[in-house]
């Protein structure tokens, strides 16, 4: 394992700087540690729809949870002007106030488990948004209530195999997973997206 020092701005999004810095990495990772403070705080709370979006001079308490070329998967904790800690899941939308400095540990190159599932085989899909799923992962319980919440018709599979799950289709093409559904719905592409065609 060797530690990488990762500083962000003023006005950086928390999430998506972690995405990028993920992205470009060849290797697994997790946070070791963290100090900073922000402007605004977007998690999810457990059992809720929607992110809870938090706003004010906040200082960052903890964030643990891993990084990989394949995504994040990161829980923050926050404390707000009268101490009252808040927190969940990371999501976009959290921004650095001064600013954020991370110390992130990696451990070596970053090995799929398995090779990313292809969309569910059908002669004519019953809808153009398709999404696979696992009994029993959080994550796409999340997944499906965001859909189900937003009113997008979707057609539900499930992995019969080893492998990331969710993971989401739009018109056959590979739109990735909870992360990358999240920011095209927080964006307001998601739906742009589904009336383009």
């Amino acid at each position: 394992m060797h530690a990488v020092q990762l500083h962000l701005d003023g006005g950086s999004d928390l999430h998506q700087s972690l995405l990028a810095f993920a992205a470009e990495q060849a290797s697994t990772g997790f946070v070791l540690s963290v100090v900073g403070n922000l402007s605004q705080a977007a998690f999810q709370c457990p059992g809720q729809s929607q992110p809870t979006l938090l706003r004010g001079d906040l200082e960052l308490i903890t964030l643990q949870g891993t990084l990989g070329s394949g995504g994040i998967h990161l829980h923050l904790c926050v404390s707000d002007g009268t101490c009252q800690v808040w927190g969940g899941h990371l999501e976009p939308g959290t921004l650095v106030q001064k600013g954020v400095d991370l110390l992130v540990g990696l451990v070596g190159p970053a090995v799929p488990s398995q090779p990313l599932p292809q969309a569910p085989a059908s002669a004519e899909p019953a809808s153009r948004v398709q999404i696979l799923v696992r009994q029993g992962c959080p994550w796409c319980r999340r997944a499906l209530r965001l859909l189900q919440s937003q009113g997008i018709d979707h057609q539900i599979s499930e992995a019969q195999e080893a492998g990331p799950v969710p993971r989401i289709w739009i018109d056959g093409e590979l739109i990735g997973g909870y992360d990358a559904l999240m920011d095209l719905q927080a964006s307001g592409r998601l739906q742009q997206l589904l009336s383009s065609r």
